[in-house]
């Protein structure tokens, strides 16, 4: 960090004599595996609770921020987004700067933005974008282990793709969310499904309005079994009709899951 950067946020670090409340959003990327999740849960290492540390630190408040996806434990983002409340002058710009110095290697912020004081990303309308990564080669590579999921089975990716099209539009995915999901509605709208080869890898590219709990990895669960042909391609309108978990294929693995970020539309 620049000489200049430091001293902004050094004479900033006070809150101001007006005590101005100011909301900030984040930009956060991580990696998951050594998190229980992004939620705060007591007894567990989860990336809420290090920024609330880091951020309570810097500002010397006891801030905490409300994140706009909850991921689950060992899942990665490139950009999650979070808001939080302080009275701090620090420019939202340089909260990267100075948060990045107090947190761990494996949490990093992006970026800094000042936002309404009644913004929140998980109230406004946005389509999210996951990226599920199969490592489909006989052995492991072990650089790959922590944003993989390895499946030695040939998987053919034309199959998954054209399967994973039936999915787009918006439907009940009752049959693609785990049992234990408490939601109002399951009805959900996904706007965009591909499935591509990268090298080694089966990328299962999924965009959004909203994601019901463990539904990406049932998606890629479900394509696996598509790719390995234990499931046929037509046999998506059945299972999204049926309305029934025990339809679909089984849950991912959450090393292969990245939260890609948001686009606000």
């Amino acid at each position: 960090m620049s000489e200049d950067a430091k001293t902004v946020i050094n004479n900033s670090i006070e809150t101001s004599d007006n005590k101005t409340l100011r909301r900030i959003m984040l930009t956060v990327s991580y990696d998951g595996t050594n998190y229980h999740g992004w939620q705060y849960q007591p007894g567990s290492i989860t990336v809420e609770q290090v920024l609330n540390e880091a951020l309570s630190e810097l500002t010397g408040e006891a801030i905490e921020v409300s994140g706009s996806s909850r991921t689950d434990a060992g899942v990665h983002a490139l950009g999650n987004l979070c808001v939080f409340d302080t009275y701090s002058r620090i420019p939202a710009e340089k909260f990267p700067y100075a948060l990045n110095q107090r947190l761990p290697g494996d949490i990093r912020v992006q970026k800094g933005e000042d936002v309404a004081d009644d913004f929140h990303p998980r109230f406004v309308e946005t389509r999210k974008t996951y990226e599920y990564r199969i490592l489909n080669t006989k052995f492991e590579i072990p650089l790959k282990r922590i944003n993989t999921y390895h499946y030695y089975i040939p998987l053919d990716e034309n199959k998954m793709n054209a399967a994973g099209k039936y999915l787009i539009g918006e439907h009940d995915f009752t049959s693609f969310c785990s049992v234990n999901a408490q939601s109002e509605t399951r009805v959900r709208t996904i706007t965009d499904l591909s499935v591509v080869r990268d090298g080694d890898e089966i990328v299962i590219r999924v965009t959004g309005n909203g994601f019901l709990y463990n539904m990406v990895r049932i998606i890629a669960g479900t394509l696996i079994d598509v790719g390995r042909g234990q499931i046929e391609v037509d046999s998506l309108p059945r299972i999204i009709e049926a309305k029934n978990r025990a339809k679909s294929g089984p849950t991912a693995p959450p090393q292969g899951l990245t939260l890609i970020g948001y686009q606000f539309v």
